[in-house]
């Protein structure tokens, strides 16, 4: 067992509970759209999804390598820098979370990481190629791919199966919707888990307590999948109800194109090394499963909020973790203030969203929000199926008048 300083024991915990609001706050990612479809009910939903996310954990460390060798230079990084890398991303996590945004918890990382490690050693210690290659560029690539593939596997699935429409077509989706759900989470823990695995072991390394260039150590990453493991089974209801109803409203059959997309996506980008969001890549899949179906359409002013917050991600991450960094910088007393910003911050926000519940018992209520002027013009044009009866509507023609009955002829007179 690798030697711990207090500070390195502080950075651990904090990046075990940065994990575990990764779970919750990327629960959506995989259930969302299964608990909103009524494929599975929301307690099992989560649970499944737990379990898998702890299997993905131990699938691969490639992701870890690109946080823990490549991003920044991890002989100019000390503990505390990291601290404060995670301060900002936490923070995030949990702000985007109070009013229900389903931003990326790995971009929240990585700025976290960058400024503070800017603050630190400055620019040169970020690896910008790195960067570039592995987490912009898959950010911007990865939704409008995985959007492209999950439309066009749902206007295929309803070309082939467009009368299909029966009780057993909506349960063989349902099935198929489960599956495709759990590779979802599967991949969750095989990409988001190794996120926290890398910081830790860059942690590691930056205290003295393995040699650069380890790999990940077991109980790394054994803490790493349960602590994902247990944020995912305590749900993220607020932003499952954004990611379920409040992007676009989708069927089975759409909901199995989505996730199957963003699955396909992720485990290619998690064995590629890729830091990939996998909130932004299910984002594009519901997104492109939502317009894919004739009449189908998307909430966009939900979707330019969600849009906005991504971008925002890594520059406010960034000026957080800068900022942590800048008072842990003088001294332990500095560690112990940002220490008890955190805790307290932390506090007020999960105070504030006690004002308005959001669990696993109204969390496919309704969506309050109204649907826009795109929505409402695509929804104005759009036929209603052939064989309903539009409530609302009353007749404006007149019925033809019945035709006078023809008049008895007089009786014959002799």
């Amino acid at each position: 067992m690798e030697s711990f300083s207090l500070i390195l024991a502080i950075v651990v915990v904090t990046a075990l509970a940065f994990d575990f609001t990764n779970g919750f706050h990327d629960t959506a990612n995989a259930m969302a759209t299964t608990i909103s479809t009524g494929a599975l009910k929301p307690k099992i939903a989560v649970a499944m999804s737990a379990v898998l996310n702890l299997a993905g954990a131990f699938l691969s460390v490639e992701v870890a390598n690109t946080i823990s060798k490549g991003l920044v230079d991890e002989t100019g990084i000390r503990p505390e820098v990291i601290f404060a890398a995670l301060v900002g991303a936490i923070l995030w996590n949990l702000l985007t979370w109070l009013v229900g945004l389903p931003s990326s918890s790995s971009h929240a990382l990585m700025g976290g990481l960058v400024g503070a490690t800017v603050a630190s050693a400055g620019f040169g210690a970020v690896h910008g190629d790195v960067l570039v290659t592995k987490v912009l560029l898959p950010a911007v690539a990865a939704p409008l791919v995985a959007g492209l593939a999950s439309m066009l596997a749902t206007r295929f699935s309803y070309g082939i199966a467009g009368k299909a429409e029966g009780e057993a077509t909506r349960k063989g989706y349902r099935v198929g919707q489960i599956a495709s759900a759990g590779l979802v989470s599967l991949a969750h823990g095989t990409n988001d888990a190794q996120k926290t695995m890398g910081i830790i072991t860059l942690a590691l390394i930056a205290g003295g307590s393995i040699a650069p260039g380890s790999n990940p150590p077991t109980w790394v990453i054994l803490s790493a999948g349960l602590a994902i493991a247990l944020g995912t089974y305590i749900g993220g209801w607020r932003i499952i109800r954004t990611m379920g109803t409040g992007l676009t409203d989708l069927e089975p059959r759409q909901g199995f194109a989505a996730q199957t997309s963003a699955a396909t996506a992720i485990l290619a980008s998690s064995h590629l090394g890729f830091s990939l969001s996998t909130t932004h890549v299910v984002s594009g899949s519901v997104m492109g499963a939502g317009l894919g179906r004739k009449g189908g359409v998307v909430r966009w002013s939900t979707a330019t909020r969600m849009v906005v917050a991504w971008l925002l991600t890594l520059p406010a991450a960034a000026l957080v973790g800068a900022g942590a960094e800048s008072v842990t910088d003088l001294g332990d007393w500095g560690t112990a203030v940002v220490a008890v910003f955190l805790i307290a911050s932390s506090a007020a926000i999960w105070k504030i969203s006690r004002r308005e519940v959001v669990d696993h018992t109204n969390v496919v209520a309704e969506n309050a929000e109204p649907a826009g002027v795109v929505t409402t013009a695509i929804a104005a044009v759009t036929p209603p199926p052939t064989g309903t009866v539009t409530e609302g509507l009353t007749a404006t023609i007149p019925a033809p008048a019945a035709e006078p009955a023809p008049a008895t002829p007089p009786a014959a007179t002799v």
